[in-house]
């Protein structure tokens, strides 16, 4: 095959720039699904939604929203996630059916859908029914965008693309916090303009998305899958090169994708999501422990305080002191912070490693959150004293810390929590592995941002010092049950998961000893080779790779550390 039919971009672009074009098409949806958590954020002060959702009022003096039913508010939030819930697992089970590009195209439909019916609901029925549709499609398209562009990327470098991905990320989230924040000052903020235009603008990206999206090339390994092997063969050499040492490595990636295809024929039975679940069938593979830690990773960066942060950032501002006004432009500044402390990540993921990233965030988030809620309790007290000067100083001190918070946050625990499932799945069920990521990050936030609104309205500052005990119990959770993924190979993942226990010591030692009692096996995995079978788990590979892959396996060593 010279080209691929009609107008497709990997017939005019390839290697880095190809990749690079694949990524801003991701980065677009990536921006949606940041758009749309920012949006409620805004959406919960719009004094005309508040009183058609009827769940309080707005404080005619102040001009505070007061919230008379923090149920029904936490569950008009929370039910997108269960819609994500849902989402995620058809959408991965879709594209493992109908390929990568169809399936983005589909869960893009599905959120334009589900956003019109958001900016034209009359009622909180209504309203939770839309947010209920608009979640299927973003489950959806977080299941698979992940997928598409890791199965494009090299290896080498899949956390900094993952990395810049989340920065745009949380642009969408800073779009969207000082899009609601200007439509504020229109009709005094009692215009129901300022909640129906800022829920109809995500129609914008979804609508670039699904008409771009077609304009890509899909995912090789599903192309390889589905018989179509000429047409990934191309779309191959164009990411990875078509001359030299670039053409040797691009044929010996596809007939390593070709071999693992094959294995997938064999184990088709034993991939379903409730057989991933509990492990059944998958022997020395241990698929179902892999789920539990992408379930409950993504449920940890939750209750480490980022959604109550994100949604309800006003609402702490308030409860230091601020007044609406103040609390609200200072809520969109620490998103500003937020999105540039993403970068960080970009420069240090694939250097220190995904577990250090983690211990050094749950360190700082955690310090952050307890000093938060100790001045934020601090401001209260001095405002009930009738001590303004020194509610002031604690005021903007708990908002100092809240945006030490968001940007420690920011630049570690936002990206590998989605990084770590695209890794250590086996390629085979990558998609529906990722999905069960994008299940516990659906768990994690429709349970928090249902419950955030009744916590800070009964304990006030002190649920910042939940999420504070939270950071520090996440440290010896990582440090036990998670190993380091960096720059390892996919099939580099089977050998250390191979282990009989889930503790981390036991999966390096596991690894370090098959390393030097059959070095062959790692050397296999460099070269993509499959090396974990779940039922006759781990397989004897000659020390001597195939003359055709020779080149290939020499060039794979020298560079990887």
């Amino acid at each position: 095959m010279e080209r691929l039919p009609g107008f497709n971009v990997a017939n005019f672009l390839e290697k880095r720039q190809l990749l690079v074009a694949i990524n801003c098409i991701a980065a677009l949806s990536i921006f949606f699904f940041g758009y749309d958590q920012g949006m409620m954020g805004g959406v919960n002060n719009a004094k005309d939604y508040i009183d058609l959702m009827g769940f309080g009022h707005v404080d005619p003096v102040t001009e505070e929203p007061i919230v008379t039913d923090s149920l029904l508010q936490g569950g008009i939030v929370s039910v997108y996630y269960l819609g994500t819930l849902f989402g995620c697992l058809g959408g991965g089970w879709v594209g493992d059916k109908i390929g990568r590009i169809k399936t983005i195209a589909l869960g893009s439909v599905w959120a334009i859908i589900g956003a019109s019916l958001q900016c034209s609901a009359m009622n909180h029925s209504w309203m939770i029914c839309a947010r209920a549709v608009n979640g299927i499609g973003t489950g959806i398209l977080n299941a698979i965008v992940p997928v598409w562009a890791t199965e494009t990327a090299d290896h080498t470098s899949r956390g900094q693309f993952i990395a810049i991905e989340f920065t745009l990320n949380i642009f969408g989230v800073v779009v969207a916090y000082w899009l609601e924040f200007g439509l504020s000052f229109i009709d005094n903020g009692n215009s129901p303009f300022r909640w129906r235009f800022p829920i109809a603008f995500q129609i914008i990206p979804l609508l670039i998305l699904l008409a771009a999206v077609w304009f890509f090339p899909e995912s090789p390994r599903w192309l390889v899958k589905e018989g179509r092997v000429e047409e990934a063969k191309f779309i191959l050499h164009r990411l990875r090169g078509s001359t030299g040492d670039d053409l040797a490595r691009a044929n010996s990636e596809l007939h390593d994708i070709s071999n693992i295809v094959a294995l997938e024929s064999k184990e088709s039975k034993t991939n379903s999501y409730i057989q991933m679940l509990f492990g059944i069938g998958s022997g020395e593979l241990h698929t179902g422990r892999r789920v539990q830690l992408v379930i409950w990773l993504q449920i940890i960066q939750e209750w480490v305080g980022i959604a109550g942060v994100t949604i309800y950032a006003p609402t702490i501002f308030r409860i230091a002191g601020f007044d609406t006004y103040k609390s609200q432009w200072i809520s969109g500044l620490n998103n500003i912070f937020y999105m540039f402390a993403t970068l960080i990540c970009v420069f240090t993921l694939d250097r220190i490693g995904r577990r250090w990233t983690l211990y050094w965030g749950a360190v700082g988030q955690g310090i952050a959150m307890f000093l938060a809620g100790a001045f934020s309790k601090l401001g209260q007290d001095a405002t009930a004293n009738g001590e303004i000067d020194k509610a002031n100083s604690y005021g903007a001190a708990a908002a100092a810390f809240v945006f030490i918070f968001t940007s420690v946050f920011g630049a570690t625990w936002l990206t590998v929590p989605w990084l770590y499932p695209a890794e250590i799945f086996p390629l085979q069920v990558r998609a529906k592995g990722n999905a069960w990521g994008v299940v516990g990050w659906s768990i994690g936030n429709g349970w928090l941002t249902l419950l955030c609104p009744v916590m800070f309205q009964n304990i006030g500052s002190t649920t910042l010092h939940i999420f504070g005990a939270c950071n520090i119990l996440a440290i010896p959770i990582v440090w036990a049950l998670y190993p380091e993924s960096n720059q390892r190979t996919l099939e580099e993942m089977d050998l250390l998961f191979a282990a009989p226990t889930p503790w981390v010591w036991d999966a390096e030692k596991t690894f370090a000893r098959l390393k030097e009692e059959q070095p062959e096996l790692v050397q296999a995995a460099k070269r993509g080779d499959h090396v974990v079978d779940p039922e006759a788990g781990i397989l004897v590979h000659s020390t001597t790779p195939k003359p055709e892959e020779a080149n290939h396996t020499e060039s794979e060593l020298n560079e990887s550390p």
